[in-house]
Formats: structure tokens, C-alpha cells, sequence
């Protein structure tokens, strides 16, 4: 196969955005960056993303990727070795748990758009019962399946960075009594390709757009005087 350039559309904060870049990076493959405003989407982002969001593969600029999970697969294919599981019933597994770490990330943004302190807590009690289920299937150490580092733990790292940014202004004690998920969580944030999947502003910018949602978490954040 041909050598093909790439180049990711990305936003600073996105966690589908974080990856992909992590998949990249894990794979080391060469690639370009270009972030960009999406309340300010220019044109000819809309004419490469139909749906709107990043992040956006652009395969030799000429060919447009979009959703996380096709770019995330596409790039393990067509490199050596593979970030999946071989056994064909384990990677469907990982790939059923992939899903389930992007309805945690819905659940996660319904946590800081709650308007009132019921329904955070509400939501970050549903939060705190779907890591109870993983708990009970992480059958590894570091990582969800031992020492090798798979797709489905590119997905988990954002998830788990949201929550090192909420620590810093609440105390939710989201991963009390799970040990299994604090030492994935711990592997996750040292992992050299998931710490460069975002900026080292990243935390102040996550700061920042929650201070601006007009919600519970922003009045968190503001009482804590960040």
C-alpha cells in the first residue's frame, strides 16, 4: 500500500477527537492537525464532515472520514499489527464495551448541563453505577485486559480525563470502592499517547467551557473561585 498523508479536523476539547489521536499516535502514524472553532464552523469543514462534528480524517485531502470509531478502525487496518484483539469474539467484546464507554460520555455531558444539584448527583450516581459494571469486567492489569494496550483503552482515557478535571473543583468520589477501574485509570493517565492527545491548556480550557454551560457545574466551579 501506497504511502497516504493524513490529516486530522479536530477540536482542543473533543474525547472522540482524543481517539484518534491516540490511535494514531500508538500506531505511529505521521499526521497533520488542524483544530477548529465549532461555533464557528468554516465552509469547507461542512462540506467534509455531513454531520458536523470532528473529528474528520482527511485521507490524502482528498477522501473524508468522519466518526471516531470508522477513523479509529480504518487507521488499525491499514498499519502493522492491530490494536484489537485477534480472536474474533474478543474484539466483538471490546468493541460492545466501546459503545458502552461512548453512552458514559453522553451521561457525562448531561452531568455538566444539569441545571440543578438533583439532577447532577441523579446523573452522577447513573455515572457511578455503569464503572461498578465495568468493574466487574476489567480482567486486567494495567489495562482492560492486561498488559496490552487496545482500542477500547484509547476510548477509556478521555473518559477518565474528564473526571481528573473534575476532581479539581468538586468531590464526586466517582471511583470509590472500584480498584480495578482507579488502577486503569491511573495506567490510562500515564500512557505517553494518551497524555498527547490534548494540549497541556486542556484542563483550563475544560475549566473554561464549563464555567460558560450556565448550569450546576458551572456554579461548582465558581464557588471554588476557578
Amino acid at each position: 500500500m501506497k504511502q497516504q498523508n493524513f490529516h486530522l479536523i479536530t477540536h482542543a476539547l473533543c474525547p472522540y477527537v482524543q481517539r484518534s489521536i491516540i490511535t494514531l499516535e500508538e500506531k505511529s502514524i505521521a499526521y497533520t492537525r488542524t483544530d477548529i472553532d465549532l461555533a464557528n464552523k468554516p465552509t469547507w469543514f461542512k462540506q467534509k464532515s455531513p454531520m458536523g462534528r470532528v473529528p474528520v480524517l482527511l485521507v490524502d485531502e482528498n477522501r473524508a472520514l468522519f466518526e471516531s470509531a470508522v477513523i479509529c478502525e480504518y487507521l488499525d487496518e491499514v498499519t502493522s499489527g492491530s490494536l484489537h484483539p485477534t480472536d474474533i469474539l474478543e474484539k466483538a467484546y471490546h468493541r460492545a464495551w466501546i459503545e458502552f464507554g461512548s453512552g458514559i460520555l453522553q451521561s457525562i455531558a448531561s452531568l455538566y448541563n444539569a441545571k440543578n444539584s438533583a439532577s447532577f448527583h441523579r446523573i452522577h450516581t447513573e455515572i457511578h453505577g455503569k464503572f461498578r459494571i465495568i468493574e466487574g469486567k476489567i480482567s486486567g492489569i494495567p489495562f482492560f485486559t492486561g498488559e496490552q494496550f487496545h482500542l477500547i483503552d484509547a476510548v477509556y482515557g478521555p473518559i477518565f480525563r474528564y473526571f481528573d478535571v473534575f476532581d479539581s473543583f468538586t468531590d464526586l468520589n466517582t471511583f470509590t470502592n472500584l480498584p480495578k477501574c482507579q488502577w486503569w485509570r491511573s495506567a490510562l493517565r500515564q500512557r505517553k499517547s494518551v497524555q498527547q492527545a490534548v494540549a497541556e491548556n486542556y484542563p483550563a480550557l475544560l475549566v473554561q467551557f464549563l464555567k460558560n454551560r450556565d448550569s450546576y457545574t458551572s456554579q461548582l466551579i465558581l464557588t471554588e473561585g476557578m
